[in-house]
């Protein structure tokens, strides 16, 4: 069974995870969360590095904050993201690992 955007035939829990998944199934949106992981970032920066506008990146960011993939923190006038929690780094640098790991020619 699909869900395909169309959750109205799935496990609640099923479409959240698949929403998840599709936000970070954008490159751009993945990139910015993988620039959080290591430390908290300001927007600014997060554009500078990934050569992206800040407007684009604050709204990439909005999004990966409702879903609670990345969290916020406001020092003074600039904001901070990083990952949200050891979660979602753990499935991201595990994800990383795997896809480096060589092939061993056996899969099906």
């Amino acid at each position: 069974m699909s869900c395909q955007h169309d959750y109205s035939n799935c496990d609640p829990q099923i479409a959240q995870l698949a929403d998840l998944f599709h936000l970070l199934g954008d490159p751009t949106r993945l990139r910015i969360v993988l620039s959080c992981m290591p430390a908290p970032i300001a927007v600014s920066e997060i554009a500078s590095t990934l050569d992206l506008s800040s407007s684009l990146v604050s709204h990439h960011l909005r999004l990966l904050r409702a879903a609670r993939i990345v969290k916020s923190e406001r020092q003074g006038k600039q904001v901070f993201y990083s990952a949200a929690d050891a979660h979602i780094s753990g499935v991201l640098n595990d994800m990383l690992e795997h896809i480096a790991e060589p092939s061993t020619g056996t899969e099906a």
